[in-house]
């Protein structure tokens, strides 16, 4: 067993043009591996800073900062997807059940956003947030780009604004989510979304241009005999990630900002209300497997 264990050391390192010889020393000097430096607990722990003297604002930032590693989590195995070459449908649905468990868990526990703080304490602190907002998570965007063609992240009133053959950049012009802080009349933007665009515009319609023929609703369509199960697993991402996350969200915010009939403006300026109901984003990753009458009643 040693032997066989030296043997495929050798090789590995030999392969690699390196000595085995270097690599067995070093392990000797080598330290134990623990919980703590590998998991970077300090680190993760540190990386809390709040704005305010307010108790519950640390759990405010913390439940952001457990959502952005579970949109991490999708967007790792959405790579997976769109790489598999050639196409594996059952390896599809594994990922695809995997990210559908993700966003349930982010569904499950958004009550700690809703319950899990003082009322008067978040209404005060989040005043002190302003102009960021959750609409800036730019990793919720890239999952939106890996799973659809740009033209099922616009809206019918976007569609009808578009010229006869859209460019990329006219796409996002035209995005659903840059209603949340655009004027269409006047063409004025919120700072919240200037801010957003000039951080990562540039990398969506990169990430856009490298995604065209690659998304996973695109190589859906390439598949001649989709089974029941994956079409099962895509319906499911498509509902619980565009209708009822948001959904959600929207009864949280109204938790918070309208439960007192007092219809308060969101840290990002946005109409809150309308911008959050899937109703109005009409966002749908995968529309080729919902029925005429699933798509006119999207998410009311």
């Amino acid at each position: 067993m040693e032997n066989e264990l030296l043997n495929q050391i050798n090789q590995k390192y030999n392969s690699l043009g390196e000595n085995p010889e270097t690599y067995l020393k070093g392990l000797l000097h080598s330290k134990p591996m623990n919980y703590w430096d590998y998991i970077e607990v300090d680190t993760l722990l540190s990386l809390q800073k709040p704005r305010t003297n307010f108790k519950d604002e640390p759990i405010f930032i913390m439940y952001h900062q457990v959502t952005e590693l579970v949109l991490k989590l999708i967007i790792h195995e959405i790579e997976q997807i769109v790489d598999m070459e050639p196409i594996d449908q059952d390896e599809m649905v594994i990922r695809l059940r995997r990210m559908n468990r993700y966003t349930s868990m982010l569904i499950s526990t958004f009550d700690i956003m809703r319950d899990g703080m003082d009322y008067d304490q978040y209404n005060t602190f989040r005043l002190s947030l302003a102009p960021a907002s959750g609409f800036q998570s730019a990793q919720f965007r890239f999952i939106e780009l890996y799973c659809t063609r740009l033209e099922n992240l616009v809206n019918e009133a976007g569609k009808k604004r578009l010229p006869a053959v859209p460019s990329i950049r006219d796409y996002f012009e035209q995005m659903y989510w840059k209603d949340a802080g655009t004027c269409r009349f006047s063409g004025h933007q919120t700072l919240t979304l200037k801010q957003f665009e000039d951080r990562y515009l540039k990398e969506f319609i990169g990430l856009a241009t490298m995604m065209e023929g690659r998304t996973i609703e695109e190589k859906f369509l390439t598949i001649s005999s989709p089974s029941s199960d994956l079409k099962a697993a895509l319906r499911e991402f498509d509902r619980i990630f565009n209708i009822e996350w948001p959904l959600v969200h929207l009864n949280t915010a109204k938790h918070y900002l309208d439960s007192k009939g007092e219809n308060k403006e969101a840290t990002g300026g946005s109409e809150w209300k309308k911008y959050l109901h899937p109703e109005h984003q009409q966002r749908k990753f995968f529309p080729q497997l919902w029925t005429e009458n699933e798509l006119a009643n999207w998410g009311k």
